[in-house]
């Protein structure tokens, strides 16, 4: 014979199924109301489950949805890259500069040649080294300027006076005379580069 603690369990598990059985009916009187209609008559398995009774609360009803209006496409650049290829990286080129003008400093001059007075004639000595002899000559018959520049004499000006006529007679570089003539009347003036140095005369001839 079983003592009394052995059944305790046995009547709690009774009592449970029990209760899940009641509430299980109570639960489903209001579907099978539903489903029998005027007629009272009760409903099969397929028609619990066509019925929705396995759902103990109605489904909400999702309102149909207005398809939204289309957005326009973006109308392709023309001067955007290809989707999927990265596009190049755009550098800006610096603006051209005008290179600076290459100013060139003024050519110095050379500097003056220096002068002296060698027996009345004045000596000037350029960059090159060579001696430049000039001397002026006055006579009644006209005025001359003669040159020596590197054993060479040379006439630069010869003006001649009222009434006389200028002639010139040169039978070497290195030997000239210069006359002033009327009528038998001359003056004559006589330049020479002798001996590294120049030589000069002046004679009067008739009057």
């Amino acid at each position: 014979m079983r003592s009394p603690r052995t059944w305790f369990p046995l009547l709690g598990w009774m009592a449970a199924t029990l209760t899940s059985i009641v509430l299980a009916s109570v639960a489903m009187l209001p579907v099978l109301r539903t489903a029998t209609g005027d007629d009272g008559g009760l409903l099969s398995a397929d028609q619990l489950r066509r019925s929705g009774a396995g759902n103990p609360l109605p489904l909400p009803s999702v309102p149909p949805t207005s398809p939204s209006p289309a957005t326009p496409a973006a109308e392709p650049d023309d001067e955007a890259e290809p989707t999927g290829e990265p596009s190049p990286t755009r550098t800006t080129k610096p603006p051209r500069t005008t290179p600076p003008t290459k100013t060139t400093s003024p050519t110095s001059a050379p500097p003056a040649a220096e002068s002296r007075v060698v027996d009345g004639w004045t000596v000037t000595t350029a960059g090159d080294g060579v001696e430049t002899y000039v001397r002026s000559f006055r006579v009644d018959g006209g005025q001359a300027v003669i040159r020596i520049r590197d054993g060479k004499v040379g006439v630069v000006s010869a003006t001649p006076s009222n009434g006389f006529e200028v002639a010139t007679v040169q039978n070497s570089p290195e030997n000239l005379a210069v006359y002033f003539n009327e009528t038998n009347h001359s003056f004559i003036i006589h330049a020479v580069w002798n001996v590294n140095r120049p030589f000069a005369e002046v004679n009067e001839i008739g009057g």
